[in-house]
């Protein structure tokens, strides 16, 4: 979540739930809000609505001038790739200190959310699997034990999310992605770290790849 500590009560919600609207795709790239039409949306005054846009705008999703209003931003392409070049090192980081971290809890959490990507990638469901590639990962930063790189992963895939699902609707590319990670999972759970990051590093290098090529299609 990109909402900071020092943001609390009204304003931090309208943020969650903006935030998780343009994640989902609720909110597409180009779409328009302003802070009186958010105001009556979650029934507050203008002050929290105006709060939270400005929040989102900080963490990049949306470009906001207090008297034009806001729009959810398009990434370039090439903004695109800068940030999963960036993603990659932190993810294979993070791989690499899960196989050496992981605890009995985190290795049953991990086996379960692949299994579940398993079989939504069989079925070729792919809000499914996009849920559970989501736990999965998340499985992965915790088991890392370290918050700063797992506050850092977190803000990249906030700004990239809006296009994951896009990237993970070809069946071609569930069923990879779901191989990439029985290779991950395989490598943590055996407590190889060089092979973790090595896995991780190709996962998230060839999903990124995909994204950036969808987005100049």
């Amino acid at each position: 979540m990109i909402t900071p500590a020092a943001m609390t009560g009204i304003g931090a919600e309208v943020c969650r739930q903006l935030e998780h609207d343009i994640a989902s795709g609720k909110l597409p790239p180009g779409t328009r809000l302003d802070v009186k039409a958010v105001a009556e949306r979650f029934g507050v005054s203008r002050t929290p609505a105006r709060e939270a846009l400005l929040q989102l705008a900080t963490a990049g999703l949306i470009d906001f001038q207090p008297r034009r209003g806001a729009v959810v931003v398009m990434l370039d392409p090439r903004e695109v790739m800068g940030m999963v070049e960036v993603l990659v090192v932190l993810e294979a980081q993070a791989a690499q200190l899960a196989a050496r971290r992981i605890g009995d809890e985190q290795r049953e959490a991990l086996q379960a959310a692949h299994a579940s990507g398993e079989a939504a990638a069989g079925s070729g469901d792919s809000a499914a699997y996009a849920e559970a590639n989501l736990r999965l990962h998340d499985v992965i930063y915790r088991a890392a034990a370290n918050d700063y790189l797992h506050r850092q992963i977190v803000h990249l895939r906030g700004r990239l999310a809006f296009h994951r699902p896009l990237a993970l609707a070809r069946p071609e590319r569930m069923r990879a992605s779901n191989a990439d990670h029985a290779l991950i999972v395989d490598a943590i759970l055996r407590g190889d770290e060089e092979a973790a990051r090595a896995a991780m590093t190709n996962h998230i290098t060839v999903g990124g790849t995909t994204q950036a090529e969808l987005l100049v299609r």
